[in-house]
Formats: structure tokens, sequence, C-alpha cells
């Protein structure tokens, strides 16, 4: 493997603002950055039209999408018109967890990166201001770096792969500061659940509370665009 490939990675970029920031930082780090969004059937494009602004902005070599039908399976308020997107915060793993998403997503990363020639993988989970979901934790992470190299050809016969979660300890306040200091303009970004079409967000749901607060917590104006 040249030493231009180890260079190489995937990145899973959603259109919010976590992996916009894991972008800017594997960009950093002066990897040739792949971005891979996943069209799972997400209640609304927007935050995808807002994954191809995030790829352009930070510099990807290329931004694919890829197709998953995860609404044939539903179980999540994201993914099933008849389950509602909470708006107050409750107890437990909320309905917008979507069953295996993470799982799936890092999946089709590990194989585009594996016709790439690239050994890094990179997400933006968080495990401090999180949702609560399960595959947002370190122990998922390192889990799914073991399997990665079990199952690949680079694993078994290359120098292996490697899951990089740049933000998996960081508060969302140190989030927005690090996106300051890489210049992430998440004016750009979309995170809310149930966004509109264009891209205004509820300022309700989980992941809308979640986002202003750590606007708040690190002294910076939230640019978030509110309907």
């Amino acid at each position: 493997m040249s030493s231009e490939s180890t260079k190489r990675a995937v990145v899973l970029v959603s259109g919010g603002m976590d992996s916009a920031v894991t972008l800017a930082i594997a960009r950093a780090q002066g990897f040739s950055c792949y971005a891979l969004s996943v069209a799972y059937g997400q209640r609304h494009a927007s935050e995808l039209q807002a994954a191809a602004r995030v790829a352009r902005a930070h510099g990807a070599l290329e931004h694919k999408t890829v197709d998953v039908d995860l609404r044939s399976i539903g179980g999540s308020a994201l993914t099933a018109d008849t389950i509602a997107v909470p708006e107050t915060p409750g107890a437990g793993i909320p309905a917008t967890y979507v069953p295996a998403r993470n799982t799936i997503m890092l999946s089709i990363a590990l194989g585009w990166a594996e016709v790439l020639g690239a050994r890094d993988l990179f997400c933006g989970v968080n495990a401090v201001d999180y949702s609560g979901y399960p595959d947002c934790r370190p122990e998922f992470i390192e889990a799914f770096e073991r399997l990665a190299n079990l199952a690949t050809k680079v694993g078994v016969e290359g120098a292996g792969m490697r899951v990089q979660a740049p933000l998996i300890r960081l508060s969302k306040a140190e989030i927005v500061r690090e996106g300051q200091r890489h210049g992430v303009d998440f004016a750009m970004t979309v995170s809310c659940y149930q966004a509109d079409a264009d891209g205004h967000a509820c300022g309700r749901c989980d992941a809308c509370r979640l986002r202003a607060q750590g606007f708040a917590d690190a002294g910076v104006v939230d640019p978030t665009r509110y309907r």
C-alpha cells in the first residue's frame, strides 16, 4: 500500500454540525477525504443537501450518497411516519434511535474505503452530549474497528483499518469551539430531526435542544435558521 493511500480517509457526513467538524478535523490532519452520506429514508432531504455543502466547503475529493431503505423496516421516529418525533426530554433510548443505522453506515464506509485503498474511517459520533444512542458509545466504535479488521482483505492481508471518532468524548460546547478553530460555518449545517424543505429547524426536538445548548455553553451566537 502506498504512502499516499494511507492518508486517504472515508468520512461519514450527515449534514449536521458534528460530522462537519469531523470532516474539518480529518482534513486538518492531512487526510485526503472522501465524504459519504446515506439516504436511509430519513424524514427530510435537507440534511443531505447540507452534507453536499459541507463536503464542498471542506475539500472532500469526492462526495457519494448511497441509498439504503431503512424506512422499509421502520422502528424509529426518523423512518416511520406513525412514530412522532419527541419534543420533550424522556428517559431511556429515545424514539429517534434508528436501529442499526451507524452499523450500516460504517459498513458502507468500510467497503468504499477498501476500494479506495483508505485505511481510516471517520465518524462524528459523540458519547457526552448525545441522545442515549447505543451506537454512539466508545465501546461500539472499538467493536466496529475489530470487526473491520476481521472482515476485510486489508485487515487480514494489509496494514489494517482504523475507525476514528474525534468528537466522541467532547461536549457539544467543545465541538462548537473545535469547529470554530477549524473554520466550520455552522450556518450551512442542518441538525434538526424535522427540518423543513429549506433546512429551517423546529427548535423543539432533541437534536435542536442539544445544538442550541452547545452554542449557549460555548458563548457563541447560534447561527441555526429556525422556522
